[in-house]
């Protein structure tokens, strides 16, 4: 049946594991970058190290048998295998919740707080908190399958998830993202399909309007003079993935190492870390990570979204409630008087002390925290 939701198991080959070694082992280095900082990228040190550690020490069988355990299932929808984490809380009417990974993310930054969240006792928490948690990887992206045409924007995405919500019989719900998932999440605030209660955002898209540059206080010049740093010396990946994914694709999916470095280098800059990414991250959650980019070989398939949507994104009105938590790390965060311009039902906003982009991945606790906050309302 077409509508069919079916187990997923992961086993991946052995020779896939054997040519990942072989690789890494084959790995032509560039020399050095010239400066002692981020300027020119992921410094080759630290690139090597981590390589090394994946070549000699890493062991996926013990990430395969985690994504396992979640329970993992595929569904097809609108043409596309969706692959998806559903965690079903042992708490009958937990509210159920579609959370979802941005680039160059993935579901494993969400290893750490589905257990909390479906089963808060089981955590010392309490059972009223809890929620049905559903953690879909974008088409294109994980082990997903990758769009054979073009037009999977956001907009699209976001119809998806909602009858993916609507297959696994969940007809109250609430939505979750950051960087292309808090994209798909307001676009699904936006198309407000039956059934969605909220979003919550865990990095706002909001620039100040025209009215507002000239009355700014020192705090919002400072948020101002974060986002025109990423504008002019941060995005450069977005540029390229946005306009040729295609031609990227080759050297990434080709280099473990190369595929390794376009990743690791966000890590560097979006994590709140004070510049060491193993600070808050283990090679182990690193590589996890960069492990759903090379198997599946999707460096071209999930910089293709950037082509997709990052230029055309949407500003229209969203007709849920919205709440968000901002990390003060993250890549530019709002003001919040600039984020009441484009959400003019703003129920919960929450400015942390610590964490970045990748919150969940980071900062477990203060992001469970967040949504049993923010959501509580919704249930």
């Amino acid at each position: 049946m077409a509508e069919a939701v079916r187990p997923f198991h992961l086993g991946v080959p052995e020779e896939a594991l054997d040519d990942l070694r072989q690789r890494l082992a084959r790995t032509r280095w560039p020399e050095k970058e010239t400066v002692d900082d981020l300027r020119q990228g992921a410094p080759l040190v630290a690139v090597q190290d981590l390589c090394d550690y994946w070549l000699r020490a890493y062991d996926w069988r013990r990430c395969e048998a985690m994504l396992n355990g979640f329970g993992q299932h595929m569904t097809q929808i609108d043409g596309v295998d969706i692959h998806f984490i559903h965690r079903r809380s042992p708490t009958p009417d937990a509210l159920p919740l579609i959370i979802t990974h941005g680039w160059p993310g993935s579901v494993i930054e969400f290893h750490k707080i589905i257990g909390p969240l479906a089963d808060p006792a089981a955590y010392g928490g309490d059972p009223a908190d809890a929620f049905h948690v559903v953690a879909p990887s974008i088409p294109g992206y994980g082990f997903s399958g990758k769009p054979t045409a073009a037009g999977w924007t956001t907009q699209r995405i976001a119809a998806a998830w909602a009858e993916l919500m609507r297959r696994l019989g969940y007809r109250h719900y609430v939505a979750q993202g950051g960087d292309w998932g808090s994209a798909i999440s307001i676009a699904m605030g936006e198309a407000a399909p039956p059934g969605l209660a909220a979003i919550h955002l865990n990095m706002v898209t909001a620039p100040p309007g025209r009215d507002q540059r000239d009355d700014m206080d020192d705090r919002e010049k400072a948020l101002l003079a974060r986002a025109r740093y990423y504008r002019d010396q941060g995005n450069g990946y977005a540029v390229q993935q946005s306009t040729r994914p295609q031609t990227l694709a080759y050297g990434l999916t080709d280099s473990p190492a190369g595929q390794a470095a376009w990743i690791f280098e966000k890590f560097f800059e979006w994590t709140d870390c004070n510049g060491d990414p193993l600070a808050v991250l283990t090679r182990d959650e690193l590589l996890d990570n960069i492990m759903l980019y090379w198997l599946p070989a999707t460096a071209g398939s999930s910089g293709r979204l950037y082509w997709e949507s990052f230029r055309p994104f949407s500003d229209g009105e969203v007709r849920v409630p919205v709440a968000a938590s901002i990390f003060p790390k993250d890549i530019s965060p709002p003001a919040r008087r600039w984020a009441e311009r484009r959400f003019g039902n703003i129920v919960y906003w929450n400015e942390l002390d610590r964490g970045g982009h990748f919150a969940a991945f980071e900062q477990p606790e203060l992001f469970v925290n967040e949504l049993r906050a923010a959501l509580r309302p919704f249930r």
